[in-house]
């Protein structure tokens, strides 16, 4: 069976319709075996509550109780064994160990000895009907007299068993299924805290640079402003001491969010912004990558965390495109609105294979998006391939 059936069956009896269908069929066959072969009403009552109560048999587990027992009933009334009956006693035994009803110590006990019951039952009735004699137990040829009560108990067994067994090995994917889902979860804050440090890193270079800029002003203008009072200067001296303090103690933070790996390593390169999208094609291209570069609205300048947050989101989705989409034609869209930069980047590609709410670049995404107010969504685009779309309001 492939998988494709075999899947299809699973959702099919895991439907609430399932046992009423089966339970039902079951009973209908039982009422044509009846008419087929007519038995007491003993029997027959046996045999109809077997097959009809396996209707309830997962609304309401306990009910195979009665199942198994109306059923062992039946068969002690006659001398005979109805097919519905046997089919009936193994669907109860099996629910009872898959429900876990009780423990299957306690099932397989309770089992074997209500087919000795039914055993002794028709050993009573041979010697009455047959007028033969009857060995006594121990004697010779006794153990002969209890092969019924040996088959009924080997056939429970393996019922209860499969039952207790599909039950573990459900429980066990459930547990693997909680287990993964508690990673991808866990997964997911530690991408996400690594990129909030990442961009706190980032930030603290533009205010570095800002600060170091005032700090080289402040001192520039007592030298630059020949006019300056002595208390003007003493307040540029003060403004430029400030600023180198305020260096230091960025510089300390920075050391608070490197890691390990990173402490002692400066950041020199500048970070990038929006005017940095040709280069970053260019190296997508050189790759080769095709991209195309849209912009439109009214250009203006935004502030440095604007520009850093949009340049990443483009670079990390054109990744995403690379590894994903290899060959695929891109096409990067920047739109300048009265208040807001939005972006959109898609490509023909054959798409996500999967729900677009996992990985570590998508985190990265969406964390930009959000240290500057934005949003971010990612998922098929509506001609096919990837799409990320993002909005940076200021």
């Amino acid at each position: 069976m492939s998988s494709s059936p075999r899947r299809r069956f699973r959702t099919w009896t895991a439907t609430p319709a399932y046992p009423w269908i089966t339970g039902g069929a079951l009973t209908a066959c039982a009422v044509a075996e009846l008419l087929a072969y007519p038995g007491s009403v003993t029997i027959a009552t046996g045999v109809l509550l077997s097959a009809a109560s396996l209707m309830w048999r997962r609304s309401c587990p306990p009910v195979a109780v009665l199942t198994v027992a109306t059923g062992l009933v039946s068969f002690a009334a006659g001398s005979s064994l109805y097919i519905c009956t046997i089919v009936s006693g193994l669907v109860g035994f099996y629910t009872l160990g898959r429900h876990r009803v009780h423990h299957p110590a306690i099932l397989i006990a309770g089992g074997t000895l209500g087919s000795l019951a039914v055993n002794l039952a028709h050993i009573a009735d041979w010697s009455r009907q047959d007028g033969l004699p009857v060995p006594a137990l121990g004697g010779p040829g006794s153990l002969g007299l209890f092969a019924e009560a040996f088959v009924l108990s080997v056939v429970l067994l393996g019922a209860v068993s499969m039952g207790d067994a599909v039950r573990a090995r459900e429980e066990t994917r459930n547990e693997r299924a909680l287990a993964h889902a508690q990673l991808i979860t866990m997964e997911r804050q530690q991408a996400a805290e690594a990129e909030r440090a990442a961009i706190a890193r980032e930030l603290h270079d533009i205010v570095a640079h800002s600060v170091s800029m005032i700090a080289v002003q402040a001192e520039s203008a007592t030298y630059t402003s020949p006019g300056l009072t002595p208390e003007a200067r003493d307040g540029f001296q003060q403004i430029a001491s400030t600023a180198r303090s305020s260096m230091a103690e960025l510089r300390r933070l920075l050391g608070v969010l490197r890691t390990p790996q990173q402490t002692g390593t400066p950041l020199t390169a500048p970070q990038p912004t929006l005017g940095h999208l040709a280069e970053l094609l260019d190296q997508h291209r050189a790759v080769g990558g095709e991209a195309e570069l849209r912009v439109t609205g009214e250009q203006v300048s935004l502030p440095a965390a604007w520009e850093l947050s949009a340049y990443r989101i483009v670079q990390e989705a054109l990744t995403n495109a690379r590894k994903h989409a290899p060959g695929a034609r891109t096409v990067v869209e920047i739109d300048y609105g009265s208040d807001r930069l939005a972006l959109r980047i898609g490509d023909d590609g054959p798409g996500p294979t999967a729900p677009a709410t996992t990985g570590h670049g998508l985190t990265g995404m969406r964390e930009r998006a959000a240290l500057v107010g934005g949003r971010l969504s990612a998922g098929p685009g509506p001609d096919g391939g990837f799409l990320v779309e993002g909005e940076l309001p200021w």
